[in-house]
């Protein structure tokens, strides 16, 4: 379904959806299903078969990351996860050191599970907390409680995980900043090596928007969410979580590799319904649809693909600015230059203006980035430098352009 690659040396690393969850959260708008347990050995089967059959075209390249994200793949059981990870071992070159990451769930894992996923090699777990408040996770129906967390973290802790994540959401109906302090501090307690606090975001279609709609639930105001994340990332640097990315905090050496190979682009190969992948200068991603996926790979008979992209070299420069300002590392004039020929100094002026702003800082290392207040306007400052960016494109295109006309007229 891919044409060969041409074998390049590089990292890659493989993503892999498992759509199943055992509820959906009333914010969620990842494609996830709950419900359908009957389709899991059907859909094993599909995830098998792409894997193997994808595997040709990733010749070359050495995975140093493998990622199962969700739904909830911890409902997947153990035994399914572990023959997934064993095909992607067989078929495609894993690095010894690899990153390997489960998404979990407090209410889907138990000593017994996570000692034989770490056996079978998951190094990493991603666990969804949320909150340590049990009205608000009750307020979107997630499926656990407090003390079910804490048992989950525990138990990963025995079955030998020594690299773990925890997810917390903040702005959650009915929150406030004592309740969100709290769930901080509680979950500083549990000793994590990484943590991801997102802000709330309401999700067209969702339960949860429908609720706001009608004037049903009471949500933080936007200056109370931007109060409650300078809060989170002072508190965390205190901790010793150095902030990474803007939603995400880490120990040292404790970045989710993975994760930031989507903010440095650097290729990676999904499986599954609706997953993405940015692999031989394209992107695309598969069919939005369990039984469209299962047919598209077992069958034929129906598209698999669902999108693709060849990626220009001026989009790659957008990519840039628009990916890499997410992360405290930031971008470079000679990294953009050199990468994309492009004239760095009109978005260097910009950036001088956020920096008087707040929004924005040179580290000693001569690299410009966001600072948490920018962080908290991200999008309106990423999109003024992209807009800054097309129209330095389009002058420098300008002359040229004029340039052909003018010798075709002589």
């Amino acid at each position: 379904m891919l044409g060969k690659q041409k074998p390049a040396g590089e990292k890659l690393g493989i993503y892999i959806h498992i759509p199943f969850c055992r509820s959906k959260c009333d914010y969620c708008d990842f494609y996830s299903l709950a419900g359908r347990e009957e389709r899991m050995d059907d859909y094993q089967r599909a995830l098998l078969a792409h894997l193997k059959e994808s595997a040709f075209a990733a010749r070359g390249f050495s995975v140093d990351t493998v990622y199962f994200g969700g739904g909830t793949p911890s409902c997947y059981g153990a035994k399914r996860l572990k023959e997934l990870l064993s095909a992607v071992k067989k078929y495609y070159k894993v690095e010894k050191e690899a990153e390997i990451t489960l998404e979990a769930n407090p209410d889907s894992v138990d000593f017994k599970s996570l000692k034989a996923l770490r056996r079978a090699g998951f190094n990493r777990i991603s666990m969804g907390l949320q909150s340590a408040c049990p009205a608000e996770l009750e307020a979107v129906h997630r499926p656990h409680t407090v003390a079910q967390g804490d048992e989950a973290v525990a138990a990963a802790r025995k079955a030998g995980f020594a690299n773990l994540s925890l997810d917390l959401i903040y702005g959650l109906p009915a929150q406030t900043v004592s309740s969100w302090q709290n769930t901080v501090e509680h979950v500083l307690t549990l000793e994590p090596e990484h943590l991801s606090c997102y802000g709330l975001k309401v999700e067209e279609g969702t339960p949860l928007a429908a609720r706001v709609a009608a004037g049903e639930e009471r949500l933080l105001s936007d200056d109370a969410q931007a109060t409650l994340y300078l809060w989170t990332v002072s508190r965390l640097a205190r901790a010793g979580y150095g902030q990474y990315e803007i939603s995400n905090f880490a120990r040292p050496g404790f970045a989710s590799r993975h994760n930031l190979r989507y903010w440095l682009t650097q290729p990676y190969m999904g499986f599954g319904p609706g997953a993405h992948s940015d692999f031989g200068g394209r992107r695309y991603s598969w069919v939005r649809d369990l039984e469209g996926y299962i047919k598209g790979v077992l069958e034929g008979s129906v598209p698999l693909l669902d999108s693709q992209d060849l990626i220009p070299q001026e989009e790659r420069g957008s990519e840039y600015l628009m990916l890499r300002l997410r992360t405290a590392r930031g971008i470079e004039e000679w990294e953009y230059r050199g990468s994309y020929f492009m004239d760095f100094a009109p978005i260097e002026a910009r950036l001088r203006e956020f920096a008087a702003q707040g929004w924005a800082e040179k580290t000693a290392e001569g690299r410009w980035r966001l600072t948490p207040k920018g962080f908290l306007v991200s999008n309106q400052l990423i999109g003024d430098l992209l807009e800054r960016q097309e129209k330095v494109r389009l002058d420098e295109l300008l002359p040229k352009v004029q340039a052909r006309y003018q010798g075709k007229k002589a």
